[in-house]
């Protein structure tokens, strides 16, 4: 371990397109000087005890957020991100089925949008309500958020019965975001967790019409009947059209996933559609509004509808495109995260007891060409590991009168991992307790040497910066 020096690690940021990696959250006393030690480090210097057979791979995985756009279903296969106690989000609303429901801030904005515009059509059909036609479509953007609620929970519960954890679910401005937290394992389940939503829409069609049949047509029941008919019909129809970040674009990707046996072919195929739904969307929703096949008879179409058609129409392609290429870069995080192993990241410790001056432990871990340090009692048995930002922070003058046991960090349950942990299970032993540092162990209980949350991040960059295969 040497730490007299060293340059800047990399850091995800001016190449990388998503966001930082999902590994556990450091302790506030951490600092980078940690990660710049450690960037400094030969990749023959990594991690292990002396009988490691390999260095360390390249890759990491971020967390599995399963997202829908406000009309456009789920958006599964992201890698796992450290869970905080509670994920927040927004305003919790409530707990279905255990899942915590939160209304994010931007679910205002466009509830007052809806407002308007559902008030400006009252107008024209109930004159007679004057005022109080934005109370009933305030009324109708509630209702309408509830439908979309609905079609997250059916994702959910899909998700509960094929043991999926779900993180929670976020009403925001264009929709909905089911936070699946793992992927489901076969191609059939996949094709279900995705139709449900679609299809819980249609049924909500079918049930407000029925609701509307017996109801005066130009009432206000009537009007907000037929309102979340309509909506609900489109947010089924436009979840269906056959590309990510769209639920039809995941039953795409699991029909392709089963004859091809490959779930990264399903990834790319429906990604590409995705994206070409994406460029259809920007040209051909002003088209279709300006010649009235969206409803209108295609005579009023002043500047401002045009406008707001071309702005709407980029808000919503954007959205498709982006989700389209964040599927595709996950998927292939995903394709490398069982190459994430605890034993290959692991960094050589020595043992030191807690009154060994600093000078003199960093002294044996160079001396044994390790990197880390682990303080034991008498008998070996650890209790506690050095933190490297701590080391950094003793001026080299000061390090032979500070012992090892100042600059530690005592052990808990959650930071001891097992060398044999790899992949997405590592990931959720990981984010389940933050640390700068983690013990790692053999089965017997046997020291194998101390896993670095940089060396983890460093990891999740290389893969983001690799191609699939």
């Amino acid at each position: 371990m040497d730490v007299s020096g060293g340059s800047g690690r990399p850091r995800p940021g001016d190449d990388e397109p998503t966001e930082p990696p999902a590994v556990p959250a450091a302790p506030e006393d951490a600092s980078d000087d940690s990660a710049r030690q450690s960037g400094t480090q030969d990749a023959d210097d990594r991690a292990g005890t002396p009988r490691r057979p390999e260095a360390a791979t390249d890759t990491e995985d971020r967390p599995t957020e399963h997202r829908s756009l406000a009309h456009s279903g789920i958006a599964k296969g992201e890698p796992p991100q450290p869970r905080p106690k509670e994920p927040g989000g927004g305003i919790l609303m409530g707990r279905p089925f255990g899942v915590p429901v939160y209304v994010a801030p931007s679910w205002f904005l466009v509830a007052a949008l809806i407002t308007w515009v559902f008030g400006g059509q009252l107008d024209r059909v109930l004159p007679e309500l004057g005022a109080a036609r934005y109370l009933v479509s305030l009324f109708f953007a509630v209702a309408f958020y509830a439908s979309v609620l609905v079609h997250e929970l059916a994702h959910t519960v899909a998700a509960i019965r094929f043991k999926l954890p779900v993180r929670r679910i976020q009403l925001q401005f264009f929709g909905g975001v089911s936070e699946i937290e793992k992927e489901a394992e076969t191609p059939g389940r996949e094709f279900v967790l995705a139709f449900v939503g679609p299809l819980l829409s249609l049924v909500l069609a079918g049930v407000f019409y029925l609701a509307m049949r017996p109801v005066e047509p130009r009432s206000v029941p009537g009007v907000l009947l037929a309102g979340l008919m309509i909506s609900n019909l489109i947010v089924a129809i436009f979840n269906l059209l056959p590309g990510l970040p769209l639920d039809g674009g995941r039953m795409l990707r699991a029909v392709v996933w089963k004859v091809t046996g490959k779930p990264m072919s399903g990834t790319v195929a429906a990604a590409w559609v995705g994206r070409a739904l994406a460029v259809a969307v920007l040209i051909g929703l002003p088209l279709m509004n300006q010649s009235g096949a969206l409803g209108g008879d295609g005579t009023e179409v002043n500047g401002m509808d045009t406008v707001t058609d071309a702005l709407l129409a980029a808000i919503l392609a954007a959205i498709i495109w982006t989700g389209a290429g964040n599927s595709l870069r996950m998927a292939r995080l995903r394709e490398h995260l069982p190459e994430l192993r605890a034993r290959t990241l692991t960094r050589r410790a020595v043992p030191v007891q807690t009154d060994t001056p600093l000078s003199e432990a960093l002294r044996r871990a160079n001396a044994a060409g390790a990197r880390a340090l682990v303080v034991v009692d008498a008998e070996g048995n650890p209790l506690s590991l050095v933190r490297e930002a701590a080391i950094v922070g003793v001026p080299e003058h000061r390090r032979p009168w500070v012992a090892v046991s100042g600059l530690a960090q005592d052990l808990t349950d959650g930071m001891r991992v097992s060398a044999e942990l790899a992949g997405e299970d590592l990931l959720d032993v990981l984010r389940a307790t933050p640390a700068t540092e983690y013990l790692v162990v053999e089965e017997t209980g046997e020291i194998y040497g101390v896993l670095s949350a940089a060396d983890v991040e460093r990891a999740f960059v290389r893969a983001m910066a690799r191609p699939s295969a």
